[in-house]
Protein backbone atom coordinates (compact mmCIF):
# COMPACT_ATOMS: atom_id res chain seq x y z
CA UNK A 1 0.00 0.00 0.00
CA UNK A 2 3.05 2.62 0.73
CA UNK A 3 4.58 1.53 -2.81
CA UNK A 4 1.11 2.29 -4.35
CA UNK A 5 0.46 5.62 -2.60
CA UNK A 6 4.51 6.48 -3.31
CA UNK A 7 3.84 5.48 -7.02
CA UNK A 8 0.76 7.97 -6.95
CA UNK A 9 2.37 10.53 -5.84
CA UNK A 10 5.10 10.56 -8.04
CA UNK A 11 2.51 10.66 -10.85
CA UNK A 12 0.82 13.66 -9.60
CA UNK A 13 4.64 15.28 -9.23
CA UNK A 14 4.83 14.39 -13.09
CA UNK A 15 1.59 15.26 -13.96
CA UNK A 16 2.36 19.19 -12.28
CA UNK A 17 5.91 18.86 -13.64
CA UNK A 18 4.51 18.73 -17.47
CA UNK A 19 2.22 21.68 -16.15
CA UNK A 20 4.53 23.92 -15.18
CA UNK A 21 6.76 23.22 -18.03
CA UNK A 22 3.86 23.61 -20.71
CA UNK A 23 3.25 26.68 -18.68
CA UNK A 24 6.62 27.86 -19.15
CA UNK A 25 6.67 27.29 -22.81
CA UNK A 26 3.57 29.20 -23.16
CA UNK A 27 5.27 32.12 -21.41
CA UNK A 28 8.06 32.25 -23.68
CA UNK A 29 6.02 32.22 -26.81
CA UNK A 30 3.88 35.19 -25.56
CA UNK A 31 7.05 37.14 -24.64
CA UNK A 32 7.17 38.81 -27.96
CA UNK A 33 3.07 39.48 -27.42
CA UNK A 34 3.61 41.41 -24.31
CA UNK A 35 6.47 43.65 -26.14
CA UNK A 36 4.45 44.38 -28.71
CA UNK A 37 1.12 44.91 -26.40
CA UNK A 38 3.75 47.72 -24.71
CA UNK A 39 5.01 49.19 -27.38
CA UNK A 40 1.21 49.56 -28.55
CA UNK A 41 0.51 51.27 -25.22
CA UNK A 42 3.25 53.24 -25.51
CA UNK A 43 2.52 54.56 -28.54
CA UNK A 44 -1.26 55.52 -27.92
CA UNK A 45 -0.42 57.30 -24.76
CA UNK A 46 2.41 59.43 -26.74
CA UNK A 47 -0.41 60.13 -29.53
CA UNK A 48 -2.97 61.45 -26.42
CA UNK A 49 -0.06 63.43 -25.24
CA UNK A 50 0.03 65.41 -28.40
CA UNK A 51 -3.45 65.38 -28.72
CA UNK A 52 -3.53 67.45 -25.22
CA UNK A 53 -0.43 69.15 -25.32
CA UNK A 54 -1.56 72.50 -27.57
CA UNK A 55 -4.78 72.57 -24.91
CA UNK A 56 -2.66 72.31 -22.25
CA UNK A 57 -0.29 75.34 -23.65
CA UNK A 58 -2.72 77.66 -24.89
CA UNK A 59 -4.28 77.03 -20.76
CA UNK A 60 -1.04 77.87 -19.23
CA UNK A 61 -0.24 80.55 -21.52
CA UNK A 62 -3.38 81.81 -20.44
CA UNK A 63 -3.02 81.96 -17.15
CA UNK A 64 0.23 83.03 -17.60
CA UNK A 65 -1.33 86.29 -18.84
CA UNK A 66 -3.85 87.13 -15.97
CA UNK A 67 -1.13 85.89 -13.49
CA UNK A 68 2.46 86.76 -14.10
CA UNK A 69 3.49 84.78 -11.15
CA UNK A 70 2.64 81.78 -13.32
CA UNK A 71 5.87 79.60 -14.37
CA UNK A 72 6.49 80.07 -17.36
CA UNK A 73 9.35 78.92 -20.54
CA UNK A 74 11.76 76.42 -19.91
CA UNK A 75 13.40 75.31 -16.73
CA UNK A 76 16.48 73.46 -16.82
CA UNK A 77 16.36 72.55 -12.74
CA UNK A 78 12.55 71.03 -13.15
CA UNK A 79 13.72 68.85 -16.48
CA UNK A 80 16.77 68.05 -14.87
CA UNK A 81 14.79 67.10 -11.80
CA UNK A 82 11.51 64.92 -13.36
CA UNK A 83 13.74 63.20 -15.87
CA UNK A 84 16.14 61.99 -12.62
CA UNK A 85 12.61 60.67 -11.36
CA UNK A 86 11.45 58.98 -14.29
CA UNK A 87 14.95 57.38 -15.36
CA UNK A 88 14.46 56.23 -11.65
CA UNK A 89 10.89 54.47 -12.08
CA UNK A 90 11.99 52.38 -14.99
CA UNK A 91 15.23 51.35 -13.73
CA UNK A 92 13.67 50.26 -10.47
CA UNK A 93 10.41 48.60 -11.96
CA UNK A 94 12.20 47.09 -14.89
CA UNK A 95 15.10 45.50 -12.06
CA UNK A 96 11.63 44.18 -10.12
CA UNK A 97 10.14 42.55 -12.76
CA UNK A 98 13.23 41.43 -14.51
CA UNK A 99 14.63 39.91 -11.22
CA UNK A 100 12.64 39.46 -8.97
CA UNK A 101 14.78 38.03 -6.78
CA UNK A 102 18.03 40.71 -6.68
CA UNK A 103 16.70 42.92 -4.69
CA UNK A 104 14.45 41.93 -1.32
CA UNK A 105 13.16 45.52 -0.70
CA UNK A 106 11.72 46.09 -3.93
CA UNK A 107 8.99 43.08 -3.40
CA UNK A 108 8.05 43.85 0.27
CA UNK A 109 8.51 47.39 2.81
CA UNK A 110 11.52 46.35 4.61
CA UNK A 111 10.13 46.73 8.17
CA UNK A 112 10.37 45.05 11.28
CA UNK A 113 7.54 43.27 12.95
CA UNK A 114 8.78 44.29 16.79
CA UNK A 115 8.53 48.05 15.82
CA UNK A 116 4.51 47.77 15.51
CA UNK A 117 4.73 45.99 18.56
CA UNK A 118 6.51 48.12 20.29
CA UNK A 119 4.92 51.34 19.19
CA UNK A 120 1.55 49.36 20.15
CA UNK A 121 2.62 48.92 23.89
CA UNK A 122 3.35 52.16 23.65
CA UNK A 123 0.14 53.21 23.10
CA UNK A 124 -1.62 50.48 25.03
CA UNK A 125 0.34 52.37 28.23
CA UNK A 126 -0.60 55.30 27.54
CA UNK A 127 -4.15 54.43 27.62
CA UNK A 128 -3.54 52.82 30.76
CA UNK A 129 -2.26 56.00 32.14
CA UNK A 130 -4.81 58.15 30.91
CA UNK A 131 -7.79 55.87 32.37
CA UNK A 132 -5.63 55.41 35.98
CA UNK A 133 -5.45 58.99 35.90
CA UNK A 134 -8.42 60.41 35.09
CA UNK A 135 -10.56 57.92 36.39
CA UNK A 136 -13.02 60.57 38.16
CA UNK A 137 -13.65 62.82 34.56
CA UNK A 138 -14.47 59.71 32.87
CA UNK A 139 -16.90 58.71 35.84
CA UNK A 140 -18.29 61.62 35.50
CA UNK A 141 -18.73 61.79 31.54
CA UNK A 142 -20.40 58.40 32.08
CA UNK A 143 -23.08 59.82 34.90
CA UNK A 144 -24.22 62.88 32.71
CA UNK A 145 -24.35 60.64 29.72
CA UNK A 146 -26.43 57.85 31.68
CA UNK A 147 -28.60 60.72 33.32
CA UNK A 148 -29.19 62.47 30.33
CA UNK A 149 -30.19 59.01 28.27
CA UNK A 150 -32.30 57.76 31.18
CA UNK A 151 -34.18 60.92 30.95
CA UNK A 152 -35.15 60.83 27.27
CA UNK A 153 -35.54 57.24 27.45
CA UNK A 154 -38.45 58.24 30.37
CA UNK A 155 -40.06 60.02 27.83
CA UNK A 156 -40.09 58.13 24.83
CA UNK A 157 -40.25 54.57 26.64
CA UNK A 158 -42.28 55.03 29.32
CA UNK A 159 -44.89 57.30 28.01
CA UNK A 160 -47.80 55.60 26.57
CA UNK A 161 -47.09 55.12 23.00
CA UNK A 162 -50.07 56.82 21.59
CA UNK A 163 -48.88 59.85 23.33
CA UNK A 164 -45.49 59.87 21.99
CA UNK A 165 -47.14 59.32 18.08
CA UNK A 166 -49.38 61.74 18.52
CA UNK A 167 -46.84 64.30 19.82
CA UNK A 168 -44.49 63.31 16.52
CA UNK A 169 -46.91 63.45 14.15
CA UNK A 170 -48.32 66.73 15.06
CA UNK A 171 -44.64 67.61 15.31
CA UNK A 172 -44.03 66.25 11.32
CA UNK A 173 -47.63 68.33 10.92
CA UNK A 174 -46.15 71.68 12.11
CA UNK A 175 -42.97 71.32 10.55
CA UNK A 176 -43.38 69.53 7.31
CA UNK A 177 -46.86 70.19 6.69
CA UNK A 178 -49.99 67.48 6.04
CA UNK A 179 -47.84 65.18 3.37
CA UNK A 180 -45.14 64.56 5.62
CA UNK A 181 -47.21 63.74 9.09
CA UNK A 182 -49.55 60.82 7.20
CA UNK A 183 -46.28 59.71 6.20
CA UNK A 184 -45.17 59.59 9.85
CA UNK A 185 -48.17 58.02 11.20
CA UNK A 186 -47.31 55.16 8.11
CA UNK A 187 -43.87 54.85 9.54
CA UNK A 188 -44.92 54.77 13.19
CA UNK A 189 -47.31 52.19 12.71
CA UNK A 190 -45.09 50.24 10.46
CA UNK A 191 -42.29 50.20 14.04
CA UNK A 192 -45.83 49.53 16.38
CA UNK A 193 -47.21 46.44 14.39
CA UNK A 194 -43.85 44.64 13.48
CA UNK A 195 -42.82 45.22 17.46
CA UNK A 196 -39.92 47.80 16.92
CA UNK A 197 -41.59 50.46 18.67
CA UNK A 198 -39.22 50.30 21.88
CA UNK A 199 -36.40 49.61 20.17
CA UNK A 200 -36.76 52.38 18.11
CA UNK A 201 -37.60 54.91 21.12
CA UNK A 202 -34.01 53.15 22.73
CA UNK A 203 -32.89 54.09 19.42
CA UNK A 204 -34.10 57.81 18.93
CA UNK A 205 -33.49 58.67 22.72
CA UNK A 206 -29.61 57.34 22.05
CA UNK A 207 -29.83 59.68 18.96
CA UNK A 208 -31.01 62.42 20.49
CA UNK A 209 -28.72 62.91 23.43
CA UNK A 210 -26.08 62.56 21.25
CA UNK A 211 -27.02 65.01 18.74
CA UNK A 212 -28.36 67.12 21.56
CA UNK A 213 -24.90 67.59 22.84
CA UNK A 214 -23.38 67.63 19.89
CA UNK A 215 -25.50 70.64 18.54
CA UNK A 216 -25.13 72.61 21.73
CA UNK A 217 -21.56 72.66 21.54
CA UNK A 218 -20.84 72.32 17.76
CA UNK A 219 -23.27 76.00 17.13
CA UNK A 220 -21.30 77.61 19.58
CA UNK A 221 -18.22 76.41 18.70
CA UNK A 222 -18.51 76.97 14.82
CA UNK A 223 -19.08 81.02 15.67
CA UNK A 224 -16.06 81.04 17.86
CA UNK A 225 -14.08 79.77 14.89
CA UNK A 226 -15.72 81.88 11.87
CA UNK A 227 -14.69 84.67 14.17
CA UNK A 228 -11.51 83.36 14.69
CA UNK A 229 -9.55 82.31 11.61
CA UNK A 230 -6.62 81.11 13.86
CA UNK A 231 -8.84 79.00 15.83
CA UNK A 232 -10.45 77.51 13.00
CA UNK A 233 -7.39 76.69 11.30
CA UNK A 234 -6.29 75.03 14.44
CA UNK A 235 -9.96 73.15 14.90
CA UNK A 236 -10.05 72.17 11.18
CA UNK A 237 -7.48 69.25 10.97
CA UNK A 238 -9.40 68.06 14.24
CA UNK A 239 -12.68 68.20 12.02
CA UNK A 240 -11.12 66.62 9.10
CA UNK A 241 -9.38 64.07 11.17
CA UNK A 242 -12.83 62.98 12.98
CA UNK A 243 -14.51 62.40 9.60
CA UNK A 244 -12.05 60.42 7.83
CA UNK A 245 -11.33 58.25 11.10
CA UNK A 246 -13.62 54.91 10.04
CA UNK A 247 -16.40 55.04 12.34
CA UNK A 248 -15.34 51.79 14.17
CA UNK A 249 -12.20 52.94 15.60
CA UNK A 250 -13.96 55.49 17.34
CA UNK A 251 -15.08 52.71 19.98
CA UNK A 252 -11.49 51.28 20.95
CA UNK A 253 -10.61 54.56 22.59
CA UNK A 254 -14.57 54.93 24.12
CA UNK A 255 -14.56 51.52 25.65
CA UNK A 256 -11.51 51.99 26.92
CA UNK A 257 -11.85 55.03 28.48
CA UNK A 258 -15.67 54.65 29.45
CA UNK A 259 -16.31 51.09 29.10
CA UNK A 260 -18.65 49.36 27.25
CA UNK A 261 -22.98 50.38 27.28
CA UNK A 262 -24.94 53.23 26.26
CA UNK A 263 -22.78 55.80 27.82
CA UNK A 264 -20.02 54.69 25.52
CA UNK A 265 -22.52 54.28 22.75
CA UNK A 266 -23.86 58.66 23.14
CA UNK A 267 -20.47 59.22 23.13
CA UNK A 268 -18.98 57.76 19.95
CA UNK A 269 -22.01 58.69 18.26
CA UNK A 270 -21.07 62.54 19.71
CA UNK A 271 -17.31 62.42 18.23
CA UNK A 272 -18.81 60.74 14.65
CA UNK A 273 -21.63 63.09 14.34
CA UNK A 274 -20.10 66.38 15.88
CA UNK A 275 -17.95 67.77 12.54
CA UNK A 276 -20.75 68.61 10.27
CA UNK A 277 -22.88 71.20 12.28
CA UNK A 278 -19.14 72.89 13.07
CA UNK A 279 -18.37 73.02 9.47
CA UNK A 280 -21.92 74.46 8.33
CA UNK A 281 -21.94 76.91 11.15
CA UNK A 282 -18.57 78.39 10.04
CA UNK A 283 -19.10 78.23 6.31
CA UNK A 284 -22.68 79.98 6.69
CA UNK A 285 -21.53 82.33 8.92
CA UNK A 286 -18.65 83.32 6.44
CA UNK A 287 -21.18 83.24 3.63
CA UNK A 288 -22.89 86.18 4.57
CA UNK A 289 -22.49 89.30 2.83
CA UNK A 290 -20.02 91.81 4.03
CA UNK A 291 -22.22 94.74 2.77
CA UNK A 292 -24.93 93.64 5.39
CA UNK A 293 -22.73 93.41 8.09
CA UNK A 294 -20.73 96.90 7.53
CA UNK A 295 -24.67 98.70 6.86
CA UNK A 296 -25.40 97.15 10.62
CA UNK A 297 -21.80 98.82 12.00
CA UNK A 298 -22.68 101.80 10.30
CA UNK A 299 -26.76 101.98 12.56
CA UNK A 300 -24.67 101.65 15.26
CA UNK A 301 -25.59 97.68 16.14
CA UNK A 302 -23.30 96.30 19.31
CA UNK A 303 -21.65 92.78 18.50
CA UNK A 304 -24.51 90.78 19.98
CA UNK A 305 -26.74 92.58 18.16
CA UNK A 306 -24.69 91.90 14.51
CA UNK A 307 -24.51 87.98 16.16
CA UNK A 308 -28.34 87.57 16.86
CA UNK A 309 -29.84 90.20 14.03
CA UNK A 310 -28.08 89.63 11.28
CA UNK A 311 -25.17 86.86 11.22
CA UNK A 312 -27.52 83.93 12.53
CA UNK A 313 -30.70 84.76 10.47
CA UNK A 314 -28.64 85.02 7.41
CA UNK A 315 -26.70 82.15 8.24
CA UNK A 316 -29.68 79.76 9.49
CA UNK A 317 -30.32 77.54 6.43
CA UNK A 318 -27.05 76.70 6.31
CA UNK A 319 -26.77 75.84 9.57
CA UNK A 320 -29.63 74.11 9.90
CA UNK A 321 -28.37 71.86 7.35
CA UNK A 322 -25.10 71.29 9.21
CA UNK A 323 -27.43 70.09 12.04
CA UNK A 324 -29.64 67.74 10.41
CA UNK A 325 -26.50 65.97 8.71
CA UNK A 326 -25.44 65.88 12.51
CA UNK A 327 -28.50 63.92 13.32
CA UNK A 328 -28.66 61.39 9.75
CA UNK A 329 -24.46 60.98 10.68
CA UNK A 330 -25.18 60.09 14.41
CA UNK A 331 -28.11 57.71 13.13
CA UNK A 332 -25.81 55.52 10.32
CA UNK A 333 -23.31 55.20 13.41
CA UNK A 334 -26.37 53.23 15.53
CA UNK A 335 -25.54 49.89 14.09
CA UNK A 336 -21.76 50.44 14.96
CA UNK A 337 -22.97 51.31 18.54
CA UNK A 338 -24.55 48.10 19.17
CA UNK A 339 -21.41 46.33 19.17
CA UNK A 340 -20.60 48.02 22.44
CA UNK A 341 -23.60 47.57 24.19
CA UNK A 342 -25.90 50.46 22.76
CA UNK A 343 -29.10 48.96 22.33
CA UNK A 344 -32.21 49.79 19.80
CA UNK A 345 -32.61 48.96 16.57
CA UNK A 346 -28.92 48.74 15.50
CA UNK A 347 -28.61 45.13 17.96
CA UNK A 348 -31.33 44.07 15.41
CA UNK A 349 -29.38 44.65 12.79
CA UNK A 350 -26.48 42.30 14.34
CA UNK A 351 -28.02 39.47 15.61
CA UNK A 352 -29.22 39.40 11.80
CA UNK A 353 -26.01 39.80 10.34
CA UNK A 354 -24.84 36.95 12.58
CA UNK A 355 -27.60 34.38 12.20
CA UNK A 356 -27.76 35.03 8.35
CA UNK A 357 -31.80 35.88 9.13
CA UNK A 358 -31.71 37.96 5.72
CA UNK A 359 -35.31 38.53 6.40
CA UNK A 360 -35.13 40.47 9.98
CA UNK A 361 -32.52 42.73 9.01
CA UNK A 362 -34.15 44.29 6.07
CA UNK A 363 -37.05 44.62 8.51
CA UNK A 364 -35.02 46.53 10.94
CA UNK A 365 -32.91 48.27 8.70
CA UNK A 366 -36.10 49.90 7.29
CA UNK A 367 -37.01 50.52 10.61
CA UNK A 368 -33.90 52.73 11.28
CA UNK A 369 -34.42 54.32 7.88
CA UNK A 370 -37.66 55.59 8.66
CA UNK A 371 -36.51 56.79 11.74
CA UNK A 372 -34.04 58.75 9.98
CA UNK A 373 -36.89 60.45 7.62
CA UNK A 374 -38.67 61.25 10.28
CA UNK A 375 -36.39 63.09 11.97
CA UNK A 376 -34.95 64.44 8.73
CA UNK A 377 -37.92 65.80 7.58
CA UNK A 378 -39.19 67.28 10.84
CA UNK A 379 -35.87 69.20 11.11
CA UNK A 380 -35.76 70.08 7.45
CA UNK A 381 -39.05 71.75 7.22
CA UNK A 382 -40.94 72.74 4.27
CA UNK A 383 -37.65 73.51 2.21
Amino acid sequence: SSLDALKRAAESLEGALITAQDAAAQADASGLDYILIGLGLLIAVKLLQGAIANWTLEGQFARWRSDASVASGWSTSRCIFALSIFVGIVVLSTIKFARPDAFSWLNAFPTNRNWRLDVGNWVQAGFDWTRTNGRGFFDSITVGMRTLLDGIEVMLVQTPWPVVALVIIFLSYLSAGPRVAIFTSVALAYLGLLDFWEKAMTTIALLGAAALISITLGIPLGIFCARRPKVFAIVRPILDFMQSMPSFVYLIPVVAFIGAGKPAGVVATMIFGSPPVIRFTVLGLQQVPETIREAALAFGATPSYLLWRVDLPLASKTIMAGVNQTILMSLAMVVVASLIGAKGLGEDVLEALQYAAAGQGILAGLAILFCALILDRIVAGKN
